[in-house]
């Protein structure tokens, strides 16, 4: 009996022992294991770190670039843009501000280049102030645009701003193309409602219009906009607003440009064989 138990302490004693061994063992790796672990972590954190950093150099870079075309609200790259550079800023914009566009949406919304025409001579600053000399300067030699269409609400130029307070502004501005017989067209929706402009296009000639996208969509729509003698569209695209931004900047306002160039009435002058309508970046 006393045999059977000691062999039976020194059985216990040896289990002890191992199980001591087997813990001093865990501990003893636990830090190596910590310590390999460690510059992997720092690593892929040196990674993200980098990458951040690059990330914000390149925004940074692009903002001093916007900021050093944007001056006294125009953004004068906009004009020095060619029709093949205009078309792609176009498509380019319309993927950045809507991410979920898919490339049948885009190609729908795409502009040709070819409707473009080039402004980028045009040397003067494109303020309000030079709004009159800009269309004269890319209006056919002889064509008077203060005359209008006999037909009611057939504007020969619409000009497309981002909004109707800049739209009112250009009104102004081109003031000195008004007569008795032909009025510039208020074609935006601040303080007018969309059945005033449309009796104001049943009962006045005018031969310019100015506007914004949407107004002007609605008025084509109801028919009281008439696009037979259109010549020109001109884009108010350098002018840029207090906080930076112009109307390529903004989805509610570059989405609905592109959705009126790309109305079929509007296609299908671009080809025209007699007087084919054409774009003007301002």
């Amino acid at each position: 009996m006393v045999e059977g138990g000691a062999q039976k302490g020194l059985s216990a004693k040896l289990d002890k022992k191992r199980k001591r061994q087997a813990e001093e063992s865990t501990k003893q790796e636990k830090p190596d294991t910590a310590a390999a672990a460690a510059p992997a972590t720092g690593d892929g954190q040196s990674k993200r770190s980098k990458k951040l950093k690059k990330n914000k150099k390149k925004a940074q870079a692009e903002q001093d670039v916007t900021s050093q075309d944007r001056k006294d609200g125009i953004d004068e790259s906009i004009g020095k843009m060619d029709g093949r550079l205009l078309a792609d800023y176009f498509a380019q914009r319309a993927k950045k501000l809507d991410k979920e566009i898919s490339a049948v949406e885009l190609g729908d919304l795409s502009v040709p280049d070819s409707v473009f025409l080039d402004t980028s001579s045009f040397s003067e600053k494109r303020s309000l102030e030079n709004l009159p000399a800009f269309l004269t300067s890319f209006a056919p030699k002889g064509a008077d645009l203060s005359k209008a269409s006999e037909q009611k609400g057939t504007p020969h130029t619409l000009v497309i701003s981002a909004a109707a307070l800049r739209a009112a502004d250009v009104v102004r501005a081109l003031r000195s193309f008004q007569t008795k017989e032909s009025i510039v067209g208020k074609l935006f929706a601040k303080h007018i409602k969309l059945e005033e402009a449309k009796q104001f296009l049943q009962r006045a000639r005018t031969g310019i219009g100015a506007g914004t996208p949407t107004r002007v969509s609605d008025l084509i729509e109801s028919g009281t906009l008439n696009l037979n003698e259109l010549e020109r569209i001109v884009i108010d695209g350098s002018h840029i607003d207090q906080k930076q931004r112009g109307i390529f900047d903004m989805k509610e306002t570059h989405l609905p440009l592109l959705k009126l160039l790309t109305r079929p009435e509007l296609r299908e002058r671009y080809d025209a064989k007699k007087k084919p309508l054409q774009i003007l970046m301002f």
